[in-house]
């Protein structure tokens, strides 16, 4: 298994799914928790970043915000008189960063003293607005086996008998093209997909491309077809114009083509779908919002394997990625149906509470708590 195919690394070893059927009921209960902390004060705003070696006095704010959220356990002699960082101030820290999704360095670095300010009535909006997201998927049928994303968290969790197996770092739309919330059925693993460019990435990047470069589409092995499926030279369409949408884009199989060499398919109304990408290096960046819509996955050689457990190749004892690179190597279009199709939920969840007890949260990437907020004041009206 090469590292490509295989992932560029845990992003979580938590077995805890994102989504299971009573995370809604526990996302309520966290956000009246939250609720209730604001009332009764919130918590301290930190000034600046911290290290061991950082005077006492200084803190005491630190521990007292930590106890806050329970990452920090109140213990009397610590609690009564300024304290030296010691251990336990740092495995607080560890713990608090990794239910933020932040690297955890056990230091009070920017990027948490960022979150750590965040007021904890904000914390409950966000609770709040996750849970009725999760209300309008409330039928999703968790089973053995089931695939989730959640989108803020640019993650793909594959889990089974209630525990995740494998997560994997994943790149999601932007702001400008979101990933969709979605309940569907994964049913095959395209092999060496085509890629049929939809009329917005033409009209809005293939034409200004083509009409400042005029050899961009056969560059990256895109054919232009009419409606009879004949390929049409680029030279005799107006770049200048929106003609291009007229006919269908369509990049070969190969190196260069967005899909990569896998593609998991999942019928939907937005036609949406998670695939593989030859842009690898952006699994290994924290922000991972560049998409069109569609989920690339970190890893996706491995997730193929799980989804296609029971499904015998030819030649072979079961599907394993050695076997999948060697169906790549063909070069040929294959499709491989699953032996039963696999749930998958897209979701959008900036703050959840898992099985554990333990309250996440991760940044709003798209905005919309202050949508759902804003929906939540006029209905009160």
């Amino acid at each position: 298994m090469t590292g490509a195919e295989a992932g560029g690394g845990v992003i979580s070893d938590d077995p805890n799914p994102t989504v299971t059927a009573d995370t809604l009921s526990c996302t309520l209960a966290a956000a009246e928790h939250y609720r209730d902390i604001a009332g009764h004060g919130g918590w301290p705003v930190l000034a600046k970043p911290l290290a061991p070696g950082a005077p006492p006095d200084e803190l005491a704010p630190l521990r007292q915000r930590l106890r806050i959220e329970g990452d920090l356990a109140v213990e009397p002699e610590t609690a009564a008189r300024p304290a030296a960082w010691d251990d336990a101030l740092t495995g607080a820290l560890r713990h608090y960063q990794r239910r933020l999704g932040l690297r955890q360095t056990g230091r009070l670095d920017q990027a948490t003293l960022k979150a750590l300010n965040v007021p904890a009535a904000d914390r409950a909006d966000s609770l709040r607005a996750s849970a009725q997201r999760l209300a309008a998927m409330r039928d999703f049928p968790f089973g053995r086996r089931y695939v989730v994303v959640n989108i803020p968290e640019a993650a793909v969790e594959a889990i089974e008998d209630g525990r995740v197996v494998h997560r994997y770092a994943a790149v999601a739309g932007d702001k400008d093209h979101q990933s969709p919330q979605i309940k569907a059925k994964i049913t095959d693993i395209i092999v060496n997909p085509t890629w049929t460019l939809p009329a917005s990435i033409i009209r809005n990047e293939v034409i200004p491309k083509m009409d400042r470069n005029p050899r961009y589409l056969s560059r990256l092995k895109i054919k232009i077809l009419d409606r009879h499926g004949h390929v049409v030279n680029p030279r005799a369409i107006d770049w200048s114009s929106s003609e291009a949408t007229e006919f269908t884009l369509r990049q070969d199989s190969g190196p260069k083509n967005s899909l990569g060499t896998l593609k998991i398919d999942m019928p939907n109304k937005d036609d949406v779908y998670m695939h593989d990408t030859p842009a690898k290096r952006n699994f290994a960046s924290a922000y991972r919002f560049l998409s069109h819509g569609c989920v690339r996955v970190d890893g996706v050689y491995d997730l193929a394997t799980w989804l296609l457990a029971g499904v015998k190749p030819r030649n072979a004892q079961d599907w394993d990625v050695a076997s999948i690179e060697r169906t790549v190597k063909g070069r040929k279009k294959r499709v491989v149906r699953l032996e039963r199709s696999v749930p998958v939920v897209w979701v959008y969840l900036d703050g959840w509470e898992s099985a554990d007890g333990a309250v996440h949260f991760r940044d709003d990437i798209y905005g919309l708590d202050q949508a759902a907020s804003a929906g939540s004041m006029s209905q009160s009206k």
